[in-house]
């Protein structure tokens, strides 16, 4: 059969509906590994085991055949379908298909979800659609049966272990709910789809090596390894300007063994504020390590407080070392989490466009940060938002806090689109006292012409 996409619409969501695999949709439309598709594009959907539309059954059954021994969750902050999965013992495929989620990703504080039982087997009905096909490395969702798991280790990513499993970087995303390939963190169990070798998790022990190039090689893997706590000797506080590569340096230490001593995300992504044990040194640096200078201090005419523009090059420096996602990848999340959220995705996207043009590694002078250019006491407002911590560095937090800053000031501004649109850019404090300064209303006009540019 052959399927329109709509908006809003991911490989995995039409997979799940129709009852195919996202590895199976992928070969059958010869898209890359992202798994990128665009609305109105048609797809190929093949079917499993010679059917398409009844091979949806199963996961309709599951999900309602859960009810008998399911629980009902209330979602609290930092709550996530990986982590209630976990602690249920369940699947993530389960939970979506019990709840009818549109993503894996989006529940909200308060939200009840079914969670299905584990008892009768409910949770592996989800991924029986998934193993039809006949390559069994393709089916992602298969690996419970062939796969293997891995414990990330500091410095790997998707694509490195799916070449080094033999299976492919959409299989491992999908095999585990992940919101994006490059976002693993040390210590991370991953399912393996595909993977006939089970031994293989033993392998990434000398991997911390290659990430720590400063380093001698002999010694590489050993601040690395889980004893390294006990070699702590003191904490340290981050400050603007900061990197775990410089205070790695300062320390006498590696990044990797930072990285692990502090149980951070492969991205070794750090906050100002945040309180860093120290491994394998006796004393605590006092000077803030110096950063490249990536982003100019002046904008518009405005000389930016140095801390301020030492915390966004550190920031922009981050983002460039991990990488970011690209711009149209940036905008189908845009249009994504505003549908989601209850935002118009054209108005989501004429911001985004406006502020940054997509560009998650934009920072400015002011270190406003990413996609939707959100500065970080905006960030923690957000945060308080949508009830859980919003990481500004990550591509999908930092969409999120921008469409949730937009919900709430278009709900301060019901009646006022100029006004809503003008407090993104001045603040709703400044617009209510002042109404729109001339820049803004240029800011304004700027964005009203991008809502038609994506209207069409």
């Amino acid at each position: 059969m052959t399927y329109r996409v709509q908006p809003g619409d991911t490989v995995s969501h039409i997979a799940l509906r129709t009852g195919s695999s996202v590895s199976a949709i992928v070969r059958a439309n010869n898209l890359d590994s992202r798994a990128l598709i665009r609305v109105g594009q048609m797809l190929k959907i093949p079917s499993a085991a010679g059917t398409t539309a009844s091979s949806a059954a199963p996961v309709v059954a599951a999900a309602a055949s859960a009810a008998a021994g399911a629980t009902t969750h209330t979602v609290a902050g930092g709550d996530t379908v990986s982590v209630l999965a976990k602690r249920y013992g369940t699947t993530v495929a389960a939970i979506v298909a019990a709840n009818g989620l549109k993503s894996a990703n989006l529940v909200y504080v308060g939200q009840r979800l079914t969670i299905p039982g584990t008892a009768g087997g409910v949770t592996a009905a989800p991924a029986a659609p998934a193993a039809a096909p006949a390559p069994a490395k393709a089916a992602a969702p298969a690996a419970q049966a062939s796969g293997a798991s891995h414990r990330v280790a500091a410095g790997e990513t998707v694509s490195v272990l799916a070449k080094r499993y033999g299976t492919t970087v959409s299989a491992i995303v999908a095999a585990n709910g992940l919101r994006s390939a490059d976002l693993i963190h040390v210590g991370q169990v991953l399912t393996i789809p595909g993977s006939a070798s089970a031994p293989a998790p033993a392998a990434p022990a000398p991997t911390p090596a290659p990430t720590a190039p400063s380093a001698p090689a002999p010694s590489a893997p050993a601040p690395s390894a889980s004893p390294a706590p006990a070699a702590m000797a003191g904490t340290y506080t981050v400050r603007a300007g900061d990197t775990v590569s410089a205070l790695a340096k300062s320390w006498g230490t590696t990044a990797s063994a930072v990285v692990q001593a502090n149980g951070l995300s492969s991205a070794a992504l750090i906050y100002v504020g945040q309180t860093l044990k120290i491994p394998g040194t006796s004393t605590t640096p006092n000077v803030t390590p110096v950063t490249k200078q990536l982003v100019p201090s002046t904008f518009l005419g405005r000389t930016y407080p140095e801390a301020t523009v030492n915390a966004a090059n550190a920031n922009k420096a981050a983002l460039l070392a991990v990488g970011v996602p690209s711009r149209a990848e940036m905008q189908a999340m845009v249009v994504r989490v505003a549908r989601e959220m209850g935002v118009d995705p054209v108005l989501a996207q004429a911001h985004a466009y406006q502020e940054s043009g997509f560009n998650h590694a934009s920072v400015s002078p002011a270190n406003a940060i990413g996609t939707m250019q959100v500065i970080p006491t905006s960030g923690e407002w957000a945060s308080q938002l949508v009830g859980r911590h919003l990481n500004l560095m990550d591509p999908y937090d930092n969409v999120v806090a921008g469409v949730a800053i937009l919900r709430a000031l278009h709900k301060t501004f019901p009646n006022n689109l100029d006004y809503a649109i003008g407090a993104y850019y001045q603040g709703a404090g400044g617009v209510q006292r002042y109404g729109l300064y001339s820049d803004t209303q240029m800011y304004v006009n700027s964005v009203k012409a991008h809502m038609t540019r994506f209207s069409g």
